[in-house]
């Protein structure tokens, strides 16, 4: 049953994740196609350059949400499950140790369905926002943590990139500093380490010296997405 719920989570999250929100937002504001546009990234900071700032806005909330919502629906999807086929409540037992697991696996799945959606050839961001969301339903200190991590970064260099895998250092730090249950812990290492997979090029432009800055326009062929 706990493998039927994890498959079930699992595609329901990813499918939240999938949720293209810059391509809409380019798609209904404008009538392009944001992936040509720009850093030709569907995250929020190309929807700022591309569009303004506040589809960017709306974008990167909607974003956050995503990854939170994954969470919170695996949280109350397993109990409801495990209640439709045992005629049963689960024991308090049962809620703490595989409650955390279904959330672990719905939160990688969001942050997969973000960055390689189903409904753009699987293509996207690169989940940072999303991983925001994730972070702050399942531990709310260490998101925030995360976020202020994001901001000082970006105040000291104006890069989003490197803020983004700052946040997930600092997330990853955090997480093995609290008291938390090992599938959260594993969440957000593995989470944490996808998301800086993710800005290899980045790294690459970094250590060239030619990532844009937050207000600079990007190469057609650079960029960084959230």
């Amino acid at each position: 049953m706990i493998w039927m719920a994890d498959v079930l989570g699992l595609a329901i999250a990813y499918l939240i994740g999938s949720i293209p929100t810059g391509y809409l937002a380019g798609k209904l504001l404008k009538g392009i196609d944001i992936r040509v546009h720009g850093s030709k990234s569907t995250g929020a900071t190309n929807v700022l350059r591309t569009l303004g700032k506040w589809p960017a806005l709306v974008v990167l909330l909607v974003d956050v949400l995503k990854g939170a919502a994954a969470v919170v629906f695996a949280r109350w999807f397993y109990p409801w499950s495990y209640a439709r086929w045992h005629d049963a409540q689960p024991t308090a037992l049962d809620l703490t140790t595989w409650t955390p697991w279904v959330a672990c696996v719905a939160g990688l799945a969001v942050l997969l369905g973000h960055g390689r959606s189903i409904w753009l050839s699987f293509t996207g961001g690169k989940s940072a926002a999303t991983g925001l969301g994730v972070l702050l339903a399942v531990s709310w200190p260490v998101g925030l943590g995360a976020a202020t991590a994001f901001g000082i970064g970006l105040a000291a260099f104006r890069i989003v990139s490197l803020s983004s895998m700052l946040a997930a250092l600092t997330a990853i730090i955090l997480i093995c500093s609290t008291e938390q249950s090992l599938p959260y812990w594993f969440l957000v290492i593995a989470g944490g380490l996808y998301l800086i997979v993710r800005h290899r090029a980045n790294i690459q432009r970094l250590r060239a010296g030619i990532e844009p800055r937050l207000g600079q326009s990007s190469p057609a062929k650079t960029g960084s997405q959230i």
